[in-house]
């Protein structure tokens, strides 16, 4: 068992977080009002059974360590170590491959968040407005789709792909996300998702 399932498995979610959120059960979960943006309403849940969490309201979400580097603002290493502290886990400096590994990881997951608020944007714009219409006549709501991040892929070859580039990615972490597709005459790729409806996929 590594460090970090250590943690995981010596620490609950539930108990971390209520210390910094009031929290009430509801049903398997338990609710409260989100400590990331301001609301009136609780779209903020805590999942005992698979010790993550989720707004729909703002769309963070995470696990244990998620949920204390955003909420002290520390990279990983640092909320890793106070979380072993508190768990009673000793800590072993991580190899080489553990570190590019984990870099890989949060890399990937920027760029997924990143192509998520480009979609929703692109809903939101003129190039949404028959995807919005669509949504409309189908009866989901405007609250809906703001709470469960809806988007839209324009119909363009390179519409996300170019946004990515713009904001650092290179095209191996774009394509390593999945969210381009080579050509088969090898000159470049294009954007997988277009002219269609997106709803992420978020691990709760």
């Amino acid at each position: 068992m590594s460090a970090i399932e250590e943690v995981k498995s010596r620490l609950d979610i539930v108990e971390v977080i209520g210390e910094r959120v009031p929290l009430k059960k509801s049903g398997r979960a338990f609710k409260g009002l989100c400590p990331f943006h301001q609301e009136r309403t609780p779209s903020f849940f805590v999942f005992p059974e698979s010790q993550r969490y989720h707004c729909f309201g703002c769309g963070a979400g995470g696990d244990i360590f998620t949920f204390v580097m955003q909420m002290e603002r520390l990279e990983f290493p640092e909320a890793l170590r106070l979380l072993a502290r508190r768990a009673g886990v000793m800590l072993h400096p991580p190899t080489p491959q553990e570190q590019e590994a984990d870099r890989t990881r949060r890399r990937l997951g920027e760029i997924c968040g990143e192509a998520a608020r480009f979609f929703q944007e692109q809903l939101a714009g003129p190039a949404g407005a028959t995807a919005r219409a669509y949504l409309a006549q189908r009866g989901i709501r405007p609250e809906t789709v703001q709470a469960f991040a809806l988007g839209y892929a324009p119909d363009r070859w390179e519409a996300l792909s170019s946004h990515l580039r713009e904001r650092g990615y290179s095209e191996a972490e774009i394509r390593m996300a999945g969210l381009v597709v080579e050509r088969e005459e090898g000159t470049g790729s294009y954007d997988r998702f277009r002219s269609r409806l997106i709803f992420p996929i978020r691990d709760l």
